[in-house]
């Protein structure tokens, strides 16, 4: 039983929802990165509940970092890298009647199931998106130390709902910061529509899904290795893992399977790259013309951007009366769920799909980096 990934460097996150804290322990980041602090807590604030209007739960936490160990004087020691996020907006009230009536699309059943009987149901416990505190917490440090490697990380909504933004600058380019929009979306008109469009799921007592895009710019090509090793394996996982995802893609995806191989390939073209190929060698002055592969080619980088999206299922605890079967009796119950949830998940995501995306690519950077310095 694990909640923690990474290899170079290893998340492990830790807590429940209405738990006193969740957290996380990051096992061990190099020594002497020096951390902005405000920044971290300006990027964790983007995540935080209660934070975004009408799309977002009424439950607030201020989800303040307590660095417990790995940082002094403003720089990482080297040792394990220990922050929590203490709770103190819970109201485990609402979540008593679950322990006889499991949500569906929840973890609780499953939950149940895997722990026998002893898992904690208030909030979605250690299901809860809440313990992304811990992995945008590591995501912040990831990408202030991509930065210093030039690599950025950008994401953005591409659609929620029937809703897209079809706006986005082309495939080759690197998206624009959006950090400080509530709705990081790049047309104005797609986001009106957005906020129409869950706003019309939350008055019916439902909820929406969607899809966020996100592009990492600056990662040199020869990063990655065939089969398992694959930048796609390693961002994947990290994505995946994300409560609510239910799938990636990478660069044109499924529409890929739509075309002829003369459609789709990304011709390469002679250019000049500032930054080279970790491995060394001619890869690092060719470009690709397009970049419907979203970055990779035979799991390695190519120097172009490396663009996911990720797929959102709406959010599970509605107010509409659904059924279920309670567990000590085996018949069929009716549910009507309640606590404060977000009718949309998506909004709140985007940080946290950056935050995934930069600490895989953090890692596989360092892996890279550590076998061409032992080579």
């Amino acid at each position: 039983m694990t909640s923690g990934i990474g290899d170079t460097v290893r998340l492990e996150i830790f807590g429940e929802s209405h738990g006193p804290a969740v957290g996380c322990v990051i096992d061990s980041p190099p020594p002497g990165i020096s951390l902005d602090l405000d920044r971290v807590r300006r990027h964790l604030e983007r995540r935080a509940p209660g934070r975004g209007g009408a799309w977002s739960t009424a439950r607030r936490e201020p989800d303040a970092p307590e660095v417990l160990s790995g940082f002094f004087e403003g720089r990482t020691t080297g040792t394990p890298l220990v922050a929590v996020f203490r709770s103190s907006d819970t109201r485990s009230q609402d979540y008593a009647a679950l322990l006889r009536a499991p949500r569906p699309g929840h973890g609780d059943l499953t939950g149940r199931v895997r722990y026998g009987g002893f898992s904690d149901p208030r909030g979605g416990g250690h299901f809860s998106a809440r313990t992304t505190a811990g992995l945008c917490f590591a995501g912040a440090i990831a990408m202030q130390a991509l930065e210093r490697l030039g690599v950025c990380v950008r994401a953005r909504i591409a659609s929620i709902g029937r809703v897209s933004d079809d706006t986005a600058p082309a495939s080759t380019e690197a998206l624009p910061d959006l950090s400080a929009e509530a709705l990081p979306v790049l047309s104005e008109e797609a986001k009106a529509e957005m906020l129409a469009e869950i706003e019309a799921a939350r008055a019916a007592g439902d909820s929406v899904g969607g899809v966020v895009e996100v592009r990492a710019t600056g990662m040199p090509a020869g990063v990655g290795a065939p089969f398992f090793d694959r930048v796609e394996t390693h961002v994947g996982a990290m994505l995946l893992s994300i409560p609510a995802v239910r799938g990636v893609e990478f660069g044109d995806g499924f529409e890929c399977a739509r075309r002829r191989g003369s459609e789709n390939n990304d011709e390469p073209t002679p250019a000049r790259i500032s930054s080279p190929s970790p491995a060394g060698g001619f890869a690092a002055s060719i470009r690709r013309a397009t970049n419907r592969a979203g970055g990779a080619e035979g799991g390695i980088t190519t120097g172009m951007p490396v663009i996911a999206r990720v797929a959102f299922k709406p959010t599970p605890s509605i107010s509409r009366e659904q059924t279920t079967v309670d567990p000590e009796t085996n018949e069929r119950v009716p549910l009507r769920v309640k606590g404060r949830h977000d009718p949309c998940v998506v909004p709140r995501a985007v940080p946290v799909v950056e935050s995934a995306v930069a600490f895989a690519l953090w890692n596989m950077l360092l892996s890279a980096r550590s076998k061409s310095a032992n080579a």
